[in-house]
């Protein structure tokens, strides 16, 4: 009884001055139940944002709706998933990582039910773009970065990787079933479905999910030594401007954001959008079409979590120029890669771009970290934005380009030049920020 009381004691915090009690133990395991968490509720983010796209036709068929008024949700839900990432971070600093996240999943569950009681095109607007656009900012991968940021000091890389990929393994697993249930029955149930999992989630948020490992006195995963929780920071919306204008002075910051800009316009903008309609312009069906930018998805997964563990192996400045460098020749290829038929060409295109597609994320953030320490998740957030913008130019642009030159061809000519531009980008890359609290602590 008094060995059970003195391990209590000591895993209560850290010792004080007097105490001769060994120091907080590693977060271990906790550390890695807490990303799990974190990662079940980034999944299930990710499964929102493949329904707009399935909600197309039977909104238009019962509604009478444009699909301008339709797409203009979807176009709102981007700008906020986009615009909400950083505040969200300032925000778990200001209130902590459970209440932000089990707000975000509320948001979620609120705007998919209210959905399927809806009756115009405004209130899709408010209800998709707001607030499941803002729900799903709050659980984008600036979340990842947070946590890893808090909890871990060895295996960064790794865990970002991890994270990150969570948004496309929800779109991965359940868009094959929320497709069958529009099809089959109604567009209704396949919102009600996300809805309910996402209020399943927020129990395991509440009860698992903590906010810093001092709250359990421990000290970071891999790390030596304990560090303190930093206090509350008041006005989350004032620090989250305050960083970005901090930030906005440095070289790093413009270079990241036009870096990642590009990225974004050369994944979700291009290929996430034009990629079916392009295959289909070269005979393929759009059914196998979909098929292969699903597979796309699977090697996203793969790559994205190889990415983060060589992002803790080398220098994230040449694996972020790599990645740029071999997306660049990938959509160089494509008018010669697309067929009627699937051939081994396209199926080497597939692998090679799923592994790719996501692979700049984990040294992007890494990068934040190496030149704004602390402040590192923020100005994530703020790096992710531009990766939303140039994603929602190009997604307009390109099928612009598409009714004028009546291929895209030359879409993909000035895509793949623009990756040359971000692997330049990356490569000339210099400066030295601050080294982060985990860093300073014996990472």
């Amino acid at each position: 009884m008094t060995t059970s009381a003195a391990h209590t004691r000591r895993d209560a915090g850290p010792p004080s001055c007097g105490d001769p009690s060994p120091p907080p133990r590693d977060a271990g395991g906790r550390a890695w139940g807490v990303a799990a968490v974190t990662g079940v509720a980034i999944v299930v983010a990710g499964v929102f944002s493949t329904i707009p796209g399935l909600l197309q036709d039977p909104l238009h068929r019962e509604f009478a709706w444009s699909r301008g008024e339709i797409g203009l949700a979807a176009s709102a839900n981007m700008v906020l998933y986009g615009l909400t990432a950083p505040f969200a971070a300032a925000l778990a600093d200001r209130l902590g990582l459970r209440r932000v996240v089990a707000g975000a999943l509320g948001l979620l569950v609120a705007g998919a039910l209210l959905s399927t009681v809806m009756t115009a095109a405004w209130q899709f607007v408010l209800f998709w773009g707001l607030l499941i656009g803002s729900g799903m900012g709050a659980l984008s991968m600036t979340l990842g970065a947070v946590v890893t940021h808090r909890w871990f000091v060895a295996h960064r890389g790794l865990v970002t990787g991890l994270l990150s990929s969570g948004g496309v393994l929800g779109q991965m697993v359940f868009l094959p079933g929320l497709a069958w249930i529009v099809a089959r029955h109604d567009w209704r149930p396949a919102l009600i479905g996300p809805a309910l999992l996402a209020l399943a989630v927020v129990p395991l948020v509440v009860l698992l999910l903590r906010d810093h490992p001092a709250d359990i006195g421990r000290r970071p995963y891999g790390g030596t030594v304990p560090v303190p929780k930093p206090p509350p920071v008041p006005g989350a919306a004032r620090r989250a401007l305050t960083v970005l204008r901090r930030a906005a002075g440095t070289v790093p910051f413009w270079v990241l954001a036009a870096a990642f800009a590009i990225c974004g316009a050369t994944t979700n903008g291009i290929l996430w959008t034009h990629f079916v309609p392009a295959a289909h312009d070269h005979g393929m069906p759009a059914g196998t079409a979909s098929g292969l930018l699903a597979l796309i998805g699977v090697f996203t997964v793969v790559g994205t979590v190889l990415a983060g563990r060589l992002t803790d192996r080398m220098d994230p400045r040449r694996l972020l120029a790599i990645c740029f460098a071999l997306r660049g020749v990938l959509l160089l290829s494509l008018p010669v890669v697309l067929a009627a038929t699937v051939t081994p060409a396209t199926m080497v295109f597939v692998v090679a771009f799923g592994l790719v597609d996501l692979a700049t994320v984990p040294p992007v953030i890494a990068l934040c970290r190496r030149f704004h320490g602390d402040d590192g998740a923020v100005v994530f957030g703020w790096v992710a934005a531009t990766h939303q913008v140039g994603a929602a130019i190009v997604a307009f642009l390109a099928g612009v380009a598409r009714d004028a030159f009546g291929s895209y061809t030359p879409v993909w000519v000035l895509l793949a030049a623009a990756c040359a531009v971000g692997a330049l980008l990356s490569s000339v890359l210099r400066g030295a920020g601050p080294p982060d609290a985990a860093t300073r602590t014996g990472g």
